[in-house]
């Protein structure tokens, strides 16, 4: 609960209105006694990386802030405290606590559905399906998991760590990262030389599929079209010559 009287007869109000006319003896009163309602201000966002020390230390700052801020007049302190120190939770997120750039309506986007994690695991006694927070938020099951998917940005994982599941720990994040295809570049010379192929005299084309394509040497080329190995090696000579040619007009 939160206090409503504090040491001696003095209530909320008074203490508060002490602290405005300039009692600042009583300011530390007003903070440690609204202590826990900020601890569990922290609480709710206790499924994110950042540790629960700190998320505690930024939401006494918003209590402290809101005390010196607050004026009698505006109503209940309490109305008043509690957006003041999710306020601040949520711009220690956004501005201090992604270690990658995210969006800050995609970062908002996300403390609005840890909220409702946090709410939906009470209720329902286990964790909340997406289409539950949907449904909790009024999101699009396409906005909850793309805000599931950036919250790995806010605490991203070094490619040195050890990879999961390597008990000797001999494998690192960085390993399993894939290389380039060289089938990519294949794709692009095959671009370059199909017309290039397609124009050369269709000797020179059976040629060219014997040679790299059933591995023949000249010789046996030689015997399969009746011709000379040595008209083959000109005829493979020149045939190359012109498919260089397409690939390099293709580069360029």
């Amino acid at each position: 609960m939160i206090p409503q009287t504090f040491a001696g007869s003095e209530s909320e109000a008074q203490l508060l209105r002490r602290y405005r006319d300039g009692d600042l003896s009583v300011r530390d009163r007003l903070v440690h006694s609204y202590m826990p309602l900020a601890k569990r201000l922290a609480g709710r966002y206790r499924h994110t990386a950042e540790s629960q020390e700190d998320l505690e230390q930024v939401a006494y700052l918003g209590l402290i802030k809101a005390i010196d801020r607050y004026d009698p007049d505006l109503g209940p302190f309490v109305r008043y405290a509690v957006p003041n120190v999710l306020g601040e939770l949520k711009r220690h997120f956004r501005d201090k606590g992604w270690g990658i750039h995210v969006s800050r309506s995609l970062q908002e986007r996300f403390l609005k559905i840890n909220e409702a994690v946090e709410q939906l695991s009470g209720s329902l006694g286990r964790s909340p399906s997406p289409d539950d927070v949907a449904r909790q938020t009024g999101f699009t099951l396409e906005e909850v998991l793309e805000a599931l998917e950036a919250s790995s940005a806010y605490s991203p994982v070094t490619l040195d760590a050890p990879y999961p599941g390597d008990l000797e720990g001999e494998r690192t994040l960085g390993d399993s990262l894939g290389g380039d295809d060289p089938g990519y570049e294949y794709v692009d010379l095959g671009s370059a030389f199909a017309p290039a192929f397609r124009a050369l005299p269709r000797r020179e084309q059976t040629i060219l599929h014997l040679r790299f394509m059933e591995d023949l040497t000249q010789s046996e080329i030689a015997e399969r079209v009746g011709v000379s190995q040595m008209h083959v090696s000109r005829l493979l000579r020149r045939s190359l010559d012109r498919l260089s040619a397409a690939a390099e007009g293709h580069a360029r």
